[in-house]
């Protein structure tokens, strides 16, 4: 087995992408799994590369369902004994004591890996997130906003955020102590980790030489260690202990049109969405009444080389729209893959459901044509699937023109 550093679970898809790429910047290969896979698996990837993740739909789970989520993924990491095992969750903190609960997740993970304080780290300063004497912020529309008054979280459908100290936020989802430790604390860092008595921490970081520090202090404690955090901390540990492996392309070749199918309803989606009508795109929402006839319009549009994206914004609210609209979407994807060879999914919840629902097995790093946006190369035992290419995408992520880039790409 090699000298595995870190496995993670991803509690969406689109953050469990985003580990891949944290890591690949600095020479770390990574597979990530779609759900826990058979050990013997787990343990073949864990031999070939540095980093082995296991995406999962923890985030949009309510409290009490997310044992049986989150355990069997971190007691199947902890047994390839990395240094880190790593609960990856977004860096806007997306969490609340009903849903996707980070209070329950530090319980699970203190009971399976180790009891040790949890550091936390979820800035990412190269993605707008930042986090001061435990206060986080976040930017959007080129302006930085505290977290709890951020646009898009402030009014989340499913986890509005009402606190920007992190500490308070978490310690309204489990009775453990939280703590923080600030930048203005950081040439110690290593030692207050070590001996902290909280059973976690919020970590600060407003620049990448923040993020360098609590990589290089987490490497520093006595391993398993677990922690949580966002891409950030992904980087950090990466700067901290870079690989040699390759970087990852910029490009990935492919011919014909794109399939878009779209669960969230974040205003960043919604002008990308703009963008890629202008540019003559069949633009739909995705219809639960009409599925027949929609599935129709996609493969006409889709075989005269039109690329079409199908949005959500018109779907109804309630308890079970995202499992609709990921059902609704797989099946358009299941009848569309003999058209299209690039599938973008938009909506980290979306995303982690039409990925499973597809029967991808696990994913691995295609192209990483700008920023943060990560072309992926599905694996499946399912004939159409395995090979596909495929863009998970969050809603906040991308430049307006983002689908048509896509469509683009390496034609």
């Amino acid at each position: 087995m090699s000298d595995l550093r870190v496995g993670y679970y991803g509690d969406d898809f689109t953050g469990s992408v985003d580990v891949l790429l944290q890591f690949a910047r600095h020479g770390r290969s990574g597979r990530l799994f779609v759900g826990v896979p058979p050990d013997a698996d787990l343990r073949a990837a864990a031999a070939t590369h540095d980093i082995v993740g296991i995406a999962g739909i923890a985030r949009s789970l309510a409290t009490d369902a997310m044992d049986a989520e989150v355990r069997p993924a971190l007691e199947a990491l902890h047994a390839l004994r990395p240094h880190v095992v790593q609960y990856k969750a977004c860096s806007t903190a997306d969490s609340s004591p009903r849903i996707g609960s980070i209070g329950r997740v530090i319980e699970i993970g203190r009971a399976v890996v180790s009891d040790r304080t949890v550091p936390m780290l979820f800035a990412q300063p190269d993605f707008g997130r930042y986090t001061v004497f435990g206060t986080h912020f976040a930017a959007e529309g080129g302006t930085v906003h505290r977290l709890d008054r951020q646009p898009t979280m402030s009014s989340h459908p499913s986890t509005p955020m009402r606190e920007a100290d992190l500490a308070l936020h978490f310690a309204a989802q489990t009775e453990l102590p939280i703590g923080r430790i600030t930048r203005a604390q950081y040439a110690r860092l290593p030692e207050l980790l070590s001996t902290a008595r909280e059973a976690a921490v919020v970590l600060d970081a407003l620049d990448d030489a923040d993020v360098e520090a609590v990589g290089r202090a987490v490497l520093a404690q006595r391993s398993p260690l677990f922690a949580i955090g966002s891409g950030g901390l992904s980087w950090g540990i990466g700067v901290a202990s870079p690989g040699d492996g390759p970087t990852v392309p910029a490009s990935a070749p492919s011919e014909g049109p794109v399939l878009a199918v779209s669960g969230s309803r974040s205003a960043q989606t919604a002008r990308q969405v703009a963008h890629a009508a202008r540019a003559g795109w069949l633009v739909q929402p995705l219809s639960f009444d009409r599925a027949d006839a929609q599935r129709t319009d996609v493969r006409a549009a889709l075989s005269a080389g039109r690329s079409v994206a199908l949005t959500s914004e018109d779907a109804p609210s309630g308890p079970d729209t995202l499992a609709r609209l990921a059902a609704a979407a797989a099946e358009l994807i299941r009848g569309s893959i003999e058209s299209t060879p690039r599938v973008i999914v938009a909506g980290g919840d979306t995303s982690g459901r039409v990925t499973r629902l597809l029967g991808v097995t696990s994913l691995e790093l295609a192209a990483n044509p700008v920023g943060n946006v990560v072309l992926l190369r599905a694996s499946s035992q399912t004939p159409g699937i395995d090979g596909l290419q495929m863009l998970l995408k969050g809603g906040q992520v991308g430049a307006d023109s983002l689908f048509e880039d896509i469509r683009l790409l390496g034609a």
